[in-house]
């Protein structure tokens, strides 16, 4: 049976921003097949456009100009702070393209100001995309259209998993819960090697430890129909273990604090946008 080629294949894609981000959605879509001729990466640093051309084959330019002309997909991989200047310098050029935009914050009210185009959708990817195992929360503005939908999906889609939202500032509770997440997670191993090795093991054993019980237990908690509080429970009985170490938790006020962290997160998120945005 022939195949029928994906939304991508017929694609020239740029990205404006060649970083950890953009190098995660690029190495994606080659694996997928993606040829590098059809990637245009603008990238000021020198030494990062080389590690693109050698890891990707892709083409690269310093700075916007005509080869940003006819491409169908902009995604845009750039600091907050520095948006609002590269879009301006490259509307021009890709005004007539889909905008995919993974930068924190940037409001698409200031990127349709900026682009001159209404076809924007915003995403909030995490870095465990860097190995195909993001978590991407997507918003599409009105003009967004089904097969543009589809287009985003499949370049998406080749970095983890996706959702869609329906209101824009729900993306500022995204950025502070999986944006910002693998942080946290980070965070809670550190402190899990500090206690193991405290308690006589090597940090390379309690690092190994902490990572695999992460993993183990993310699995879980993906293939169980019950609540994280319920599968909590079946593993605290009263007096043991594990409940001298909850309990020690709660006293220390450790859910109340990590719950402000995030609210603060998304706090900053909103601030990104008011501070960079038109």
């Amino acid at each position: 049976m022939k195949q029928e080629p994906t939304p991508i294949a017929s694609t020239r894609i740029a990205f404006i921003g060649g970083g950890n981000m953009a190098s995660a959605i690029i190495g994606g879509l080659i694996q997928q097949g993606l040829n590098g001729d059809q990637i245009t990466v603008v990238e000021p640093v020198a030494e990062q456009r080389a590690r693109l051309q050698t890891q990707f084959g892709v083409r690269t330019e310093a700075a916007a100009g005509p080869a940003l002309q006819g491409c169908g997909l902009v995604v845009w991989a750039v600091k907050p702070q520095v948006f609002r200047p590269v879009a301006q310098d490259c509307a021009a050029q890709v005004a007539g393209a889909l905008h995919l935009s993974v930068a924190a914050g940037i409001r698409s009210d200031s990127m349709a100001s900026w682009l001159g185009s209404e076809r924007i959708v915003r995403a909030m990817p995490n870095t465990p995309a860097l190995v195909g195992q993001g978590m991407t929360g997507l918003y599409a503005r009105a003009a967004v259209a089904a097969a543009d939908r589809g287009l985003i999906e499949a370049v998406i889609g080749t970095t983890g998993q996706y959702l869609w939202v329906e209101r824009e500032a729900d993306l500022d509770a995204v950025t502070a819960l999986s944006g910002s997440g693998p942080a946290y997670v980070f965070y809670f191993l550190e402190a899990m090697r500090q206690a193991g090795t405290e308690m006589g093991l090597s940090a390379e054993t309690a690092t190994r430890l902490a990572i695999g019980t992460f993993a183990g237990a993310a699995r879980l908690a993906q293939d169980a129909s019950e609540p994280p509080e319920v599968l909590r429970e079946r593993v605290t009985s009263k007096g043991g273990t594990t409940y001298a170490a909850l309990s020690s938790l709660e006293a220390s006020g450790v859910k109340a604090a990590f719950v402000q962290a995030m609210h603060a997160a998304g706090r900053r998120a909103q601030e990104l946008g008011d501070e960079f945005g038109a």
